[in-house]
């Protein structure tokens, strides 16, 4: 414990955004991490030592939050890097862009503002590139068994660096021209900079990971040409066929998946666009299908765009702002979320159904929706709705995006020349992270259905250890217990 009244002194604080004018000029990075100082000391002084840190139980992937958070109080980086870089291979990702359940659990957010375990993680990694603590993690010897990593997402880049640790020779296959997958493409850059991304590669690749991009398995090269010449195989490849809104309209120009419109904006960014800059939202009206994350990204870029207007629709109603008494600490709970984005300019609306695009001359100009009410479900039922008599309108809409989250992985290519299992939701099946075909294991959203980075980077590190006792009889590497008792 940094400090015993800590937690008495000093109230939760966060460093400050880059002004709403000036940032969305540009996709650079928006938090003013640098003239936060040393009020990240006393941020790490509210931590209490908690009997039980339920942080740590909240964590998926069980950072050692705690004991980090004393040491930075302590102002001892060099050991803040070696507790939390020994169960987080990226907190310089996850400090940018993970939705911090550990703060949801922090025992001080029972009746006070929970501790900043975010931002004292992000801050932590950069002291560790900026006092060169963060280093190559180099095999002491090599085993001589060969491993292929089909993808370069969060799960995979986690199992690279884990089996490469454990001494195995490991080639990562990603099907862009640079690896990183959704953390390159599908964050924008000014939550998650490319430059951040590449800093953390050039180690990974100093330990010995090899990258091979623009190799896409399944389609540019056979899957079982791959398979002949390694020892194993890890599909992370994430799930990626976009839930669609199958609605009178849809065929018109200007509808897009969410991913489309990201993935073009962070190319632009980077000087990477290779065809015409074909979506684009300057003075556009742009309608934003969906209320997550994924929306919340489109938000924040049509607003670099420069767009007229900005509406994001939601199906599901309005989440309450406070905890809700269903949803108890330590759990994480569904709140409203007012994202950096949002606070950039949008109008927001719930329980909003989308009937119908309007457009003309093929191209769309108008969106019909209608207000619902839900309906309380019977037992073991689904939820119903009705829509509300005579609400239905039009709304300008020159361009829209769904943003409606993820059904599966691609079953074509890879998946079917590898002939394994799915499962009943299509993600592939697995056992203990071994897939229906010896020697070919799976990890991420691939197995699991979309989910959060940290998740992603938990599975990447447990499948690792599965693949490294498949090869081995054993492993060494360490594992995060989440069989942890629920409360």
């Amino acid at each position: 414990m940094g400090k015993q009244t800590g937690f008495l002194e000093f109230g939760r604080e966060l460093p400050r955004y880059r002004p709403v004018k000036e940032r969305i000029k540009d996709n650079k990075e928006f938090v003013l991490h640098k003239e936060f100082g040393d009020k990240i000391y006393n941020q790490a002084a509210r931590c209490m030592d908690c009997g039980v840190p339920f942080c740590h139980y909240s964590c998926p992937i069980g950072n050692i939050i705690p004991e980090f958070n004393d040491v930075v109080y302590h102002k001892n980086w060099k050991e803040a890097w070696d507790i939390l870089s020994s169960t987080n291979n990226f907190p310089e990702f996850t400090g940018r862009v993970c939705p911090a359940p550990c703060e949801t659990g922090c025992v001080e957010g029972i009746n006070d503002d929970p501790v900043t375990i975010k931002n004292i993680e992000e801050t932590i990694a950069e002291k560790a590139y900026e006092l060169g603590y963060a280093q190559p993690k180099v095999p002491v010897s090599r085993t001589g068994k060969k491993i292929a990593i089909i993808g370069s997402g969060p799960s995979g880049l986690a199992a690279a660096e884990q089996l490469n640790s454990a001494g195995h020779s490991v080639t990562v296959y990603e099907r862009d021209e640079k690896p990183g997958g959704l953390l390159r493409f599908g964050i924008p850059d000014f939550k998650l900079s490319m430059s951040v991304i590449d800093r953390k590669l050039k180690l990974m690749q100093d330990a010995g990971v090899k990258f091979v991009t623009n190799a896409h398995i399944g389609v540019d090269i056979n899957a079982n040409q791959i398979r002949q010449n390694v020892d194993a195989i890890v599909l992370t490849g994430g799930s990626t066929v976009p839930r669609d809104l199958p609605i009178p309209g849809r065929e018109l120009s200007g509808v897009h998946f969410a991913l489309e419109f990201l993935t073009q904006n962070n190319r632009r960014a980077n000087d990477m666009l290779l065809k015409a800059e074909s979506i684009y939202a300057e003075n556009k009206h742009v309608v934003v299908i969906g209320g997550g994350d994924t929306g919340s990204d489109c938000v924040g870029t049509a607003n670099r765009h420069a767009a007229k207007t900005i509406t994001q629709v939601e199906i599901m109603p309005k989440p309450p702002v406070d905890r809700p008494a269903n949803q108890p600490w330590p759990e994480y709970p569904r709140v409203l979320k007012t994202t950096s984005s949002h606070e950039e300019g949008c109008e927001r609306y719930w329980n909003i159904l989308t009937k119908e695009f309007i457009g003309h001359n093929g191209k769309v100009t108008a969106l019909k929706i209608a207000d619902i009410e839900w309906q309380q479900a019977e037992k073991g039922q689904r939820p119903t709705f009705k829509e509300v008599e005579g609400s239905e309108r039009e709304i300008p809409c020159d361009m829209a995006f769904l943003a409606m989250g993820f059904l599966h992985p691609e079953h074509n290519g890879v998946l079917a020349q590898l002939d394994v299992k799915l499962d009943d939701r299509g993600n592939v099946a697995t056992k203990d992270f071994a897939t229906s075909q010896d020697g070919i294991f799976c990890a991420g959203d691939m197995r699991t259905g979309q989910s959060l980075v940290v998740r992603c980077i938990n599975e990447g590190r447990e499948c690792a250890i599965a693949v490294d006792k498949y090869l081995m009889g054993s492993s060494y590497l360490e594992s995060i217990d989440t069989t942890v008792t629920q409360l």
